[in-house]
């Protein structure tokens, strides 16, 4: 069941080596990127879809930094540079219509799924970043948004001789308000490779066909899960109970910033750790996967290190019961009609509240990877006998985020697989 997700271990190597070999290389000065300089992160970045929005003003050195990322992960990376389509870096209204040729050249880059796809642009249009995300969430991509770190990034004075397409001091200042504020998405998570999304959402697949196969759960599910049937050839299909899936880019959300507009959303994506995190690889741990009448999701164990990223403000049940920091960590894997994927993270926390009480969960037996237990109120909860771990990148989620009823048509058992964000 957990065959694809273990992380190698190289038990005969001696801890200092291992900690050596995943130390950083030097990298020139404003090209030290975790996606340049990091092991794992390059690991992670290669076995999933990442389109890297390179943003700035011209002549801040983006070329540069793309050419950095072509370099580093070669044929499985494609660059679209809009200095290729002739378009001039301005303030302007609406869009050129060259932008739809640059689309077209980046969508077919993304339908033969290159690992890594670079835009390079100003990106100081909020209308033209919604165009890019839009193909990212069609497409599948995560998104990583990439500013150069070079020291004259913001000197019109300097940049005016950089800059390929002669633009004056002028032209760059009024260019120059829109970049100089980060651009926060509507949310900061754990997205996680494409090989682990894959894996996670198989595990979830065979745990709600085993469940449904249990024959204590079948007599209750008419009263929770609107089926029931003692009938031990007839199953109950919890896939399409669960018929809202997340985009395939599975993810364990952190803080939600709204684009700036939550509260403590600047505080958040100005912390250190955020900012030197943003495009890192980590190793999430799945502890259980676990079903309500509402959602179906994987519960994340987070370590010192990923606590650092989590807000303060998000473990809490209503009236106020606070818990501890990093409860409502989880894996959204899918939700019933109706239901929102917010709803995930609420329905852990009420586990997470009865386990405070001392419930720990009546035992009902073994099945597939772990230890089945029932809460009541068609709460089930499967805890792991060995504990998944998945690959992610710590990056911004920037599109609509809306979770899309599966495609009708679909074979038994697949909707986990198939979901497009339309």
């Amino acid at each position: 069941m957990n065959k694809g997700f273990a992380r190698k271990s190289h038990t005969f190597l001696p801890k200092i080596f291992r900690k050596m070999s995943s130390q950083p290389k030097e990298c020139p000065e404003g090209l030290q990127f975790p996606f340049l300089d990091d092991h794992e992160t390059i690991v992670t970045i290669k076995e999933s879809k990442t389109l890297f929005v390179l943003r700035g003003l011209p002549g801040s050195g983006k070329s540069t930094l793309a050419q950095a990322i072509q370099d580093k992960y070669k044929d499985a990376c494609k660059i679209v540079s809009v200095d290729n389509y002739k378009i001039q870096p301005a303030i302007r209204s609406p869009l050129p219509d060259e932008y739809s040729k640059v689309d077209e050249d980046l969508s077919a880059y993304c339908k033969r799924d290159v690992s890594v796809v670079v835009v390079d642009d100003t990106h100081h249009e909020r209308e033209r970043l919604d165009q890019l995300f839009d193909i990212a969430d069609k497409y599948r991509y995560k998104v990583i948004i990439v500013e150069p770190k070079t020291a004259w990034k913001l000197d019109c004075l300097q940049l005016k001789d950089k800059n390929q397409w002669k633009l004056s001091v002028d032209d760059l200042k009024k260019l120059k308000p829109s970049l100089e504020k980060d651009f926060l998405p509507l949310y900061y998570g754990w997205f996680l490779s494409k090989r682990s999304s894959e894996n996670l959402r198989k595990t979830g697949q065979a745990f709600l066909d085993e469940l449904a196969s249990v024959k204590v759960f079948k007599k209750e599910a008419n009263k929770h899960f609107g089926q029931a049937t003692e009938d031990p050839k007839v199953k109950i299909d919890l896939t399409s109970y669960f018929v809202k899936r997340p985009p395939s880019v599975l993810h364990c959300t952190t803080k939600f910033t709204d684009f700036g507009k939550a509260p403590g959303a600047d505080d958040y994506a100005q912390q250190e750790v955020v900012k030197s995190s943003y495009g890192k690889a980590f190793f999430l741990t799945i502890t259980a996967l676990f079903i309500t009448p509402r959602t179906v999701g994987a519960r994340v164990e987070l370590n010192e290190q990923q606590i650092l990223l989590w807000p303060g403000d998000v473990d809490v049940l209503q009236p106020a019961v606070n818990l501890p920091k990093g409860s409502r960590a989880h894996v959204t894997l899918g939700c019933a009609s109706g239901i929102e994927a917010v709803q995930t993270g609420l329905d852990l926390l009420e586990y997470v509240k009865l386990e405070k009480t001392g419930n720990k969960g009546e035992e009902v037996g073994e099945i597939g990877g772990g230890k089945l237990l029932s809460f009541g109120n068609g709460m089930w909860m499967l805890v792991l006998s060995k504990k998944i771990e998945v690959r992610a990148i710590f990056s911004g989620y920037y599109g609509k985020g809306k979770l899309v009823p599966t495609q009708g048509g679909s074979k038994r058992g697949s909707p986990f697989n198939a979901c497009i964000i339309i």
